[in-house]
Parts: structure tokens; C-alpha cells; sequence
């Protein structure tokens, strides 16, 4: 067993949580992170202790002695160019959803991973929420029996949902449905999805940004199974980034109903009223734990790369998950169904 040295680019919220776990774990030897501010790279670097910390992520992307690299950078049209350099360098990958933000640069990212034979996987930190393996542990022990139909409503507030639409011209369709897009197709295997459907709605965001406010889609697959998919960013102020899930899985034996709402620890003080810690989606750490999933799936990456053992999100996954957030994006604007997979003037259509 060998240790790895990682690098990471961008330690913002989510490259913070990351460096932080990377610093804990005993398979990591050196830890080199690049931050483009400079103020939090010093605040990083005091956390995390790194070998190295620049402004310039080149840094770590030339470094022949760093064998993984986590791309959490933002905006997200730095995911596609960041990866492809990374990719190209012949180090493992993960990066941050989305994969990208068209899918001939997915497409690319995919092929060049094969091509140098290197780990690549994309950050659906969800699959690593204990209520949500639990789902999947249900389906494929036969509890539930055959899938039926599947709904999941997300949802977050608005000024996390107005910092994260300002940056990029992104749906929350693209956003935020695209965790529970991934975990319910990911469930939902060997079957593919056939047709989208979706609608957005325009009250608030729209007078600030332009973006729509939620997206609720329906996708069928080819085993006739359906399932759909809310997503909004609209929610009134709530600690900390409050997210809030619940989430409903049917079969033809069984039923499991999920309460991700984040509404079992509620803080109430003079000055602050009514707080729901450890709600957002990511997590936060806790003293001596980490609440949420995305420390648990750093730690994967880095076994994944130092143990030579298989990722549990696929590029090809993340692509497909990408296809449909695209096509629900298209129907809502058409305000009629998508079919699957898309042609060259849906493509066009959305890239043009």
C-alpha cells in the first residue's frame, strides 16, 4: 500500500471541507492546494497544513510528484478546462459537479480518462448519505421488490440559491435535482431514461438574476418505471445553507419514505431564534466528527486512488446524469417532453 500525494484546486466551501479531510486521512502523505484569494488559501493552509499553497493552480497541475488532484473550483466553466489539463497530465480526477457544461466536453473529459488510464470521478457526494444507501441497500436486497416510481423534493435557500445561479447560467435543474438525478438512476440500473419532462417556475430569482426559482421534472425509463425530481433555491434565510430533502421510493412490495429535512436538531437562542444545525448539504464538522456525506467521499477518492480500488461514481454516470438535467432544461423551455438520447439540434438548441 502506498500513500498518495493530492493536490487541490480551489478550497472554497466545499475544497475547504475536502483539504480538511485530506489532512486527516493516513493515506494521504503530501497535501499541496491552490486557492485563486489569498485570504482564504492563508486560512486553509493554517487548517490543513499542505506541503504547498499557491494562487496559481498550475502549480499543481505541473507537479510531477502529485498522483490525485480534487478540482472544487468556481465558476463551474473552469470544471471542463481544469480536468482536461489535470486528465492530460496523467493524474486521477476528482471534480466537483457538474462533469461540465456541455456535453462534447464531457464526452472528451470521458475518453481522455480511458485514454490515460487514470481515476475520474465526479463529486455526487449524495450516494455517500447513510438515508440514501439505505435506499439502495433496500432495492437491491429485494425489499421493496421491483422499483415503482420514485420522488424526491429539494430544496435550499435563496442565498445560497442566489450566490450559486449568479455565478453560472445554470438551472437548479443543473444544480441541485442533479444529486438526487444521479441517485435515483444510479438505483434505477440497468435501466436508462427514455423521456423528460419539466417546468420552471419564475417569481423570484428572475427579477434578481434571471434564473428560474425551481424545476420539477418527471423522467421515464425503459422499463416503464417513473420518477420525478423538484429542486428549488427560494427558501427564506436558514443556518447553516439550510437544505432540506425527503424523498420517496416505491416498489411493487414496499415502501421506504426518507425524512432528509434536516428538522430532527433545532437550535433556538436570544440572538440568532430558530437555527437547524448540520443542514446543509455538503455537512460540517463537529468537533471530533464530520456531519454529512462529503468528507466520507473524499476519503473513497483517495482509497479508490491509493488501493487501486474502483470509483463509485463513473464519468459515464455523471455524463448521463448530464443528459438528462439538459433535456429537462430544453423541455421546460419548449414546455413539451424530451426524448432521449438528444440529437444534434437539441444540442444546438441549447449551445447555439
Amino acid at each position: 500500500m502506498d500513500r498518495i500525494n493530492v493536490g487541490i484546486i480551489g478550497t472554497g466551501w466545499c475544497g475547504g471541507i475536502r483539504a480538511d479531510a485530506c489532512f486527516a486521512n493516513p493515506l494521504v502523505a503530501d497535501l499541496h492546494i491552490a486557492e485563486n484569494r489569498e485570504e482564504r488559501l492563508r486560512e486553509v493552509e493554517a487548517a490543513a497544513h499542505p506541503v504547498s499553497a499557491s494562487t496559481d493552480y498550475r502549480v499543481i497541475i505541473d507537479n510531477p510528484d502529485i498522483d490525485a488532484v480534487m478540482i472544487s473550483a468556481t465558476p463551474e466553466t473552469l470544471h471542463y478546462p481544469m480536468a482536461r489539463e489535470a486528465l492530460s497530465a496523467g493524474k486521477h480526477v476528482f471534480l466537483e459537479k457538474p462533469i461540465a457544461i456541455t456535453l462534447a466536453e464531457a464526452d472528451e473529459l470521458v475518453t481522455l480518462s480511458h485514454e490515460k488510464k487514470v481515476k475520474f470521478t465526479i463529486g455526487y457526494s449524495q450516494r455517500f448519505n447513510p438515508k440514501y444507501a439505505y435506499i439502495k441497500r433496500c432495492l437491491e436486497d429485494g425489499t421493496l421488490g421491483e422499483p415503482v416510481s420514485a420522488l424526491v423534493s429539494r430544496h435550499i435557500t435563496r442565498s445560497l440559491g442566489k450566490k450559486i445561479s449568479g455565478r453560472v447560467k445554470l438551472s437548479p435543474a443543473a444544480m441541485e435535482a442533479t444529486h438526487d438525478l444521479d441517485f435515483v438512476l444510479w438505483c434505477l440500473e440497468p435501466a436508462k431514461p427514455i423521456r423528460i419532462y419539466a417546468q420552471t417556475v419564475y417569481k423570484v430569482m428572475q427579477e434578481i438574476n434571471g434564473a428560474p426559482d425551481c424545476t420539477w421534472i418527471i423522467v421515464t425509463m425503459d422499463n416503464g418505471v417513473s420518477f420525478t425530481i423538484g429542486a428549488g433555491w427560494i427558501l427564506p434565510l436558514g443556518y447553516p445553507n439550510f437544505s432540506t430533502t425527503t424523498l420517496e421510493m416505491v416498489g411493487t412490495k414496499g415502501a421506504l419514505l426518507i425524512d432528509d429535512s434536516h428538522r430532527d436538531v433545532v437550535l433556538n437562542t436570544v440572538d440568532n431564534g430558530i437555527q437547524f444545525p448540520m443542514s446543509s448539504m455538503p455537512g460540517e464538522q463537529v468537533g471530533h466528527v464530520f456531519a454529512g456525506p462529503m468528507a466520507n467521499e473524499t476519503h473513497h477518492f483517495i482509497e479508490a486512488v491509493a488501493l487501486d480500488k474502483p470509483v463509485l461514481v463513473t464519468p459515464e454516470q455523471a455524463r448521463k446524469v448530464m443528459e438528462v438535467y439538459i433535456a429537462a432544461d430544453i423541455s421546460a423551455e419548449r414546455n413539451e417532453p424530451v426524448t432521449l438520447p438528444l440529437n444534434d439540434a437539441d444540442i444546438s438548441s441549447i449551445t447555439g
